[in-house]
C-alpha cells in the first residue's frame, strides 16, 4: 500500500468535477488508505466530504465485508484450499449453511432462509422462552445445592 495511490485517483477524479459542482461524497472505510496524512491533507482541502461507513453513515457495504470475514475467517481458513472446485465447494456450502441452518441476532435468531420466506415468525418468541426456562432451571439447581458449610 501507498498512500499516493489514493491521493492520485481522487486527484484525477477530481478534474472531471465541473466549475460550481457541489463538493462530492467520499463513502470510506476505516483502512490506512482512507485515513493517512496525505488524503487527510487532501480532505481538509475541501475537494470532498469524507464520511466513514458504518459511522458517519447508516448504509454503506460493512455488512457484506462482515460476512466475507466471517467467510474467511469461521470456515474458508480452517479448511485446506489447494484447487479451485475445493473452495468452491467450500463457498457453496458455507453459503448454504449461511442462509438456512445459521441463526443471526439481527432477525431475533431466525435465518435469511426463515426471514425471507416468512416462515420463522415464530421463533424470537419461542427463544424467549426457551431462554426464560432455562434461566428459570438454572437458578432452581444453584439454589438446590448445598455444601458443607450452609448446613
Amino acid at each position: 500500500f501507498w498512500a499516493g495511490n489514493s491521493v492520485a485517483v481522487l486527484r484525477h477524479a477530481a478534474r472531471f468535477l465541473g466549475e460550481g459542482s457541489p463538493r462530492p461524497t467520499l463513502m470510506v472505510d476505516d483502512g490506512v488508505e482512507n485515513f493517512n496524512a496525505e488524503v487527510d491533507a487532501l480532505a481538509d482541502s475541501g475537494l470532498f466530504q469524507r464520511v466513514l461507513a458504518q459511522v458517519a453513515l447508516i448504509f454503506s457495504n460493512s455488512m457484506i465485508e462482515a460476512w466475507w470475514k466471517q467467510l474467511k475467517h469461521n470456515w474458508l481458513y480452517l479448511n485446506r484450499l489447494d484447487s479451485v472446485p475445493r473452495v468452491e465447494s467450500l463457498v457453496a456450502r458455507y453459503v448454504g449453511e449461511h442462509n438456512s441452518r445459521i441463526p443471526h441476532s439481527a432477525f431475533d435468531g431466525q435465518t435469511p432462509d426463515e426471514m425471507f420466506l416468512g416462515t420463522g415468525a415464530a421463533i424470537p418468541d419461542q427463544l424467549a422462552a426457551r431462554r426464560d426456562i432455562a434461566r428459570r432451571e438454572r437458578m432452581e439447581a444453584n439454589r438446590a445445592k448445598k455444601c458443607s458449610s450452609c448446613a
